[in-house]
């Protein structure tokens, strides 16, 4: 009896007149009992279309994923339980390490931030501290990054010339707010696969233009040039040629920069160096290298200290200054709408650098030492640090490149390393301002040099770039000449936007493939792999070394051209997608199918067209006094099949598609219809979105073509002679087999054989007998449709079971079909799809030949 639900759902159905019946007819007429192929089991498979709760029930979690969720929120609690000594003893070297080198890192990029330089110490702390909580990566480092720095720059550089009473550290702290927001939300919704979307073209097109825009704006106060008027934030040729211009007001501050930087690479390259002559010290150069940030800062401070000691008021070259103790900055920060609107325009911009510096950098580092990051997560750690730091004073802060590339080559074994780096600057914060006051500006800007150089894509990487692709090195190169003639802002809109648009144009201009069929065979050293079974007349199917293979017609894939590749059958065609199936490229697959079958194949009834008026305009005919070509020598078009393994999902518009292009060659074929069998559909939702435009079985299930249908299933095994589900179905056999001897002795069942012997058997006797009434239903089906003794009938079901060759084959393999038997034209592969198209186009063919023979035996009885 009907559920409550299922009343009111057909009620409403009927009101809306929404015919649920459509395909009744269809769904059980082609479970046809002759094609049921099933070794010692009378249960036939019928696939159940996945419903509409099945839809929402997968998006909606469960118990226990709310729970999963939950606890992946934290998973500092899956591995804080079992920490060692050893993982502390790695940490104390990865954390102290970073620390040197992050105090003065984050103290020039306060610089580029255009906020005091404690700023920066506020956000190294508060993203190394908090991090850790929410970490999926060991090596990450969160804290103020180059990039990051010079955008709150701009923006803070912005609000001081429209609104000079809004001090700059406000709208820093205001920007962290709402971008920590912003990414957390996307987090905590776990949509971290949208940074997916952003290829690695534009990610290094980002950073090598962001890398040059740092770079030549730190040369002039690395020169000591400072002159009204030139905006060292314009775009980076302006600075070039302003630095040009401007070379001659370079003052002494160019010793102290120029000196610091060639100081930095000298130590670097002397360290690589050393360490490739003894490998046996190359941890210990390494350190060095590391360190080389702290020593250059801590000598050029002392140096300054040595020149400017006797210069209270007038220093030599330019220097930091005073640097408060302590966190005195640390208030509630202010946020309403008038500060939002400051930044809003950038504010896009800004989420996208927080999401893709750390997001590639995690990634990054999580394939070189093999463990895999969670993308959504990672946005969860940034989102809060970003909220929680501005109370402290910190300024937006994200993954950063060096420090991370510094933090895993120093040995870190868990992300607890953050809070052994956040001890260390909390140290300096409160221990060491006096002596940040003496430290040169221009040295900063050798630091900050220094570092944004290992973010230029190198030469080489970009010619592998196009080797892989050309188009993306052009991506490559507009997002930096983007970057360098305008703003880091528009360059990463540019990238991103060309990268969408290529992605769009490759997916709706997808080319599908007419494929054939070949041999081939597989060799090993110099003779073929089946030789070596010449003496064994038995070959198990699974050491068979000869197969067919489909490759396209027209070998665009690179094949060998001097390969044959055969036509499948004539009038059937074979027709690969090459990438998905959905409204952007569903008319550019149909179109060129349409278009190659019209080429390759001649209409069925060339007479359907008696006059010329009766053509249609887009297909006029020959000129008068013109004979139309003779296409005699092309074959009609019979079945098609669409290979879907490259198909995920599929639309309304992409099925209306094949809806439509089903009816035209409909009417191109007629009084015949095409077959069409699809091969390779790995999900449930595309067989009932095919299934409900009527696709998956005989095109006509009540008619003539139903009746030329001859189908063909896959089978598999699904267990052997010693299986518990044979033996089970071996004793319910001899069960009935007492039960119905009566029966047998008056021949009903005579023909049904029992091989329990064997521990398996032939279909029950029942199931026989149900499957002969659906048998016998059938041929009162098509007997009503007018088939009549026109066609032939299909044999009796029983006898055919019996003496079938699959049924009486002494094996002790049990195979079952794969597919649904409600839809035997969607098949397993391309080869069982091939079969059972040329199998129902031979089947129509032989009876269509029997049925003029049988005419023309009757007109000559009527002579």
């Amino acid at each position: 009896m009907a559920s409550t639900s299922s009343k009111v759902g057909h009620g409403l159905a009927k009101v809306l007149r929404i015919n649920l019946d459509e395909r009744q007819a269809s769904k059980d007429s082609v479970t046809r009992g002759e094609s049921t192929y099933s070794i010692s089991t009378a249960d036939t498979y019928v696939e159940e279309e996945p419903t509409s709760l099945d839809w929402v029930m997968d998006l909606l979690p469960s118990g226990r994923d709310m729970g999963t969720y939950a606890r992946n929120l934290f998973p500092f609690t899956r591995w804080i339980g079992r920490y060692n000594v050893q993982w502390l003893i790695g940490d104390l070297v990865a954390g102290i390490t970073v620390g040197a080198v992050v105090v003065p890192q984050g103290m020039a990029y306060a610089k580029l931030a255009e906020l005091p330089v404690q700023y920066g110490l506020y956000s190294s702390f508060m993203g190394v501290l908090i991090y850790w909580f929410f970490a999926t990566s060991k090596d990450i480092t969160i804290g103020p990054v180059a990039v990051m720095s010079t955008i709150v720059g701009n923006i803070v550089n912005k609000v001081a010339e429209e609104h000079p009473d809004v001090p700059g550290h406000v709208v820093a702290s205001a920007l962290a707010i709402i971008c920590g927001a912003i990414v957390c939300f996307i987090g905590l919704i776990r949509c971290g696969w949208i940074v997916d979307f952003i290829p690695l073209t534009a990610i290094s097109a980002f950073m090598t233009g962001s890398a040059l825009n740092i770079a030549v704006g730190q040369v002039p106060t690395m020169m000591g040039i400072k002159v009204k008027g030139f905006n060292t934030r314009a775009s980076t040729y302006l600075v070039i040629i302003n630095t040009l211009k401007y070379l001659g007001h370079t003052k002494i501050d160019a010793a102290m920069g120029l000196t610091a930087l060639f100081l930095l690479y000298l130590i670097r390259f002397t360290c690589n160096q050393l360490a490739k002559r003894n490998p046996d010290r190359a941890k210990m150069f390494f350190f060095i290298s590391t360190l080389r940030t702290a020593f250059v800062i801590l000598l050029y401070t002392l140096i300054s200290w040595l020149v400017n000691r006797h210069h209270r008021d007038d220093h030599v070259f330019q220097i930091l200054g005073k640097v408060p103790r302590g966190f005195k900055d640390a208030r509630v920060p202010e946020i309403n709408t008038e500060i939002i609107s400051y930044f809003a325009s950038e504010l896009p911009a800004s989420v996208i650098v927080l999401l893709i510096e750390h997001i590639a950098i995690s990634k990054s580092f999580g394939r070189v030492n093999n463990y895999t990051i969670n993308p959504s997560q990672e946005l969860v750690a940034i989102g809060v640090t970003n909220l929680l730091g501005p109370f402290l004073g910190a300024y937006p802060a994200t993954g950063s490149f060096s420090r991370t590339a510094i933090k895993s080559k120093a040995g870190v074994r868990t992300p607890f390393a953050g809070v052994i780096t956040a001890v260390v600057v909390l140290l300096a914060i409160y221990a060491l301002p006096a002596v940040f006051y003496y430290i040169p500006n221009a040295s900063l800007s050798g630091v900050i040099i220094h570092a944004v150089g290992d973010l230029i894509t190198p030469p080489n990487t970009v010619y592998q770039f196009w080797r892989v692709s050309p188009i993306e090195v052009i991506i490559f190169f507009a997002g930096v000449l983007v970057t360098v003639f305008s703003s880091i802002e528009n360059g990463i809109y540019t990238t991103i936007s060309v990268s969408a648009a290529v992605l769009l144009f490759r997916v709706v201009k997808a080319n599908g493939h007419f494929v054939g069929k070949v041999k081939v065979h597989s060799v090993i050293g110099d003779h073929l792999v089946e030789d070596k079974f010449h003496d064994n007349k038995r070959v198990s199917d699974d050491d068979r070394a000869v197969r067919d293979i489909f490759l396209p017609l027209d070998h665009n894939d690179g094949s060998n051209p001097s390969v044959h590749v055969e036509a499948p059958y004539p009038g059937v065609f074979v027709y690969r997608f090459s990438e998905g199936f959905n409204y952007p490229n569903a008319n550019h697959y149909t179109d060129y199918l349409v278009k190659y079958i019209f080429e390759h194949t001649r209409r069925t009834n060339p007479h359907s067209w008696p006059r010329p008026g009766d053509r249609p305009w887009n297909n006029p005919g020959p000129r008068r006094g013109k004979s139309e070509d003779d296409r005699s020598h092309l074959p009609t078009l019979r079945a098609i099949v669409l290979d879907m393994s490259s198909v995920n999902n599929v639309d309304v518009t992409s099925v209306q598609n094949l809806i439509d292009v089903r009816n035209q060659l409909d009417r191109y074929t007629t009084p015949e219809t095409v077959q069409w069998h699809f091969a390779c559909i790995t999900n449930r939702w595309t067989k009932r979105a095919l299934a409900s435009a009527g696709f998956g079985y005989p095109s006509a299930p009540t008619g003539e073509e139903y009746h030329r249908w001859k189908p063909i299933f896959s089978v598999a095994e699904i267990g052997g002679s010693a299986s518990a589900a044979a033996a089970a179905e071996a004793e319910s056999n001899r069960r009935l087999s007492r039960m119905h001897s009566s029966d047998e002795e008056h021949g009903h069942f005579g023909k049904v054989h029992s091989r329990t012997s064997s521990g398996h058997g032939v279909k029950s006797a029942d199931a026989i007998e149900k499957a002969r009434y659906k048998d016998d239903d059938f041929d009162n089906t098509n007997k009503s449709s007018g088939s009549g003794s026109n066609g032939s009938s299909p044999p009796d079901l029983s006898r055919e079971i019996t003496n079938s060759k699959a049924y009486s084959r002494a094996t002790s393999k049990r195979v079952a079909v794969v597919h649904g038997l409600n839809r035997p034209f969607f098949h397993i592969d391309l080869t069982s799809a091939l079969q059972s198209a040329i199998a129902t186009v031979e089947h129509q063919n032989n009876l269509r030949q029997a049925e003029n023979d049988g005419e023309g035996v009757s007109n000559d009885d009527k002579e």
